[in-house]
């Protein structure tokens, strides 16, 4: 089989990317075998312009948000699926540090931020002492749905291979590649975890870390909103159904959902919710992030048929999109990547 490229893995970045290559008429494949936990599979999938206890704007938050909105809706029209759902965020203060911050980003006039006009419509709902506030043009990728469907349509187009990709099967040439019976002029890795055991991108500084999150049924719980108290709670395709999370840890032993979080996380829905719930389940993945908190795009520097599309860590349904657009177009048209976000950087790392 010949093709212009090799994806391997399709989470996030390998759907995105391999989404755009089709819209351009690029000839691809796609390695994965479909892991039933990675962090696209159990993310809740939000997109919020702002981010941290200081509540600044995320990076590039112009661009990337409209690109998402955009880049989810037109995915999912192909698809005939609900891709994307725009849901304001309710940030309910755990603490008065974070509502003076809150309000002073308002002051500062900070776009995205704005005080709540009914500060008592969510009585019935949540035990709240300190007031709300709302984040607007936060939006939700409704991955569930959107991952599968791709799948499919990646498998009836014959452009998928369900397996694990094994490096001792990949033969690199001057300009091109091969795996098995498939000739490519470029491989892309966009494997997430695993690009942390790469021989050709391992020495990237990658910086794993787990997040662990619950399935919870709350009936009467309006899913109108994302609502946050430290913890985030986010309604889910399935009526009355949320995933609520998450936490961030840097040293942990496995992958494995933990009894501590399960506990932490019941505790603090029942001190936060007035309504009753019920826990369906409970999961956990590493996320792919890097120590600068800047992906991973573009060619390798000294191996120019190899790429990595990586590192989106806790905001990749919004870099993942409007990255892989880039990547795809510096592949096709040689335009640019974004500096901070090129891999070239690292020449000298990926050099040793």
């Amino acid at each position: 089989m010949q093709v212009d490229f090799i994806i391997v893995g399709q989470g996030l970045s390998g759907t995105w990317l391999s989404w755009f290559f089709a819209r351009e008429n690029a000839s691809f494949i796609v390695i994965d075998k479909n892991e039933p936990t990675t962090p696209s599979k159990v993310s809740a999938g939000i997109i919020n312009p702002v981010t941290g206890r200081r509540m600044v704007r995320v990076w590039l938050a112009g661009q990337v948000l409209s690109f998402a909105h955009e880049a989810y809706t037109e995915l999912g029209n192909f698809l005939d699926i609900k891709a994307i759902s725009q849901k304001n965020l309710i940030d309910f203060f755990p603490n008065a540090h974070q509502r003076q911050v809150f309000l002073e980003r308002i002051d500062e006039g900070e776009e995205y931020l704005a005080a709540y006009p009914e500060q008592n419509q969510f009585n019935e709902f949540f035990n709240y002492q300190l007031g709300c506030g709302e984040i607007r043009h936060c939006y939700i990728a409704h991955l569930e749905s959107l991952l599968p469907a791709w799948r499919e349509e990646l498998k009836n187009n014959n452009r998928l291979l369900e397996e694990n990709f094994q490096f001792n099967n990949l033969i690199l040439k001057g300009k091109s590649v091969e795996y098995k019976d498939i000739q490519a002029t470029k491989i892309i890795f966009c494997d997430g975890i695993s690009s942390f055991e790469n021989p050709f991108f391992k020495q990237l500084p990658f910086a794993p870390n787990k997040g662990e999150s619950l399935i919870v049924e709350i009936p009467g719980l309006p899913g109108h909103h994302i609502y946050k108290k430290g913890f985030v709670l986010a309604p889910l395709e399935c009526a009355s159904t949320f995933w609520f999370g998450s936490n961030y840890r840097w040293n942990f032993p496995n992958v494995d959902p933990t009894r501590e979080f399960y506990e932490q996380a019941q505790r603090h829905l029942q001190d936060w919710l007035k309504l009753p719930f019920k826990i369906l389940e409970h999961q956990a993945a590493l996320r792919p992030a890097t120590l600068e908190r800047r992906p991973f795009v573009g060619l390798h520097p000294h191996q120019q048929n190899l790429a990595i599309l990586n590192g989106m860590g806790s905001k990749g349904c919004s870099l993942a999109p409007f990255f892989a657009r880039q990547l795809a177009d510096h592949l096709l048209y040689q335009k640019e990547i974004t500096p901070e976000a090129d891999v070239k950087r690292f020449t000298k790392t990926l050099g040793k």
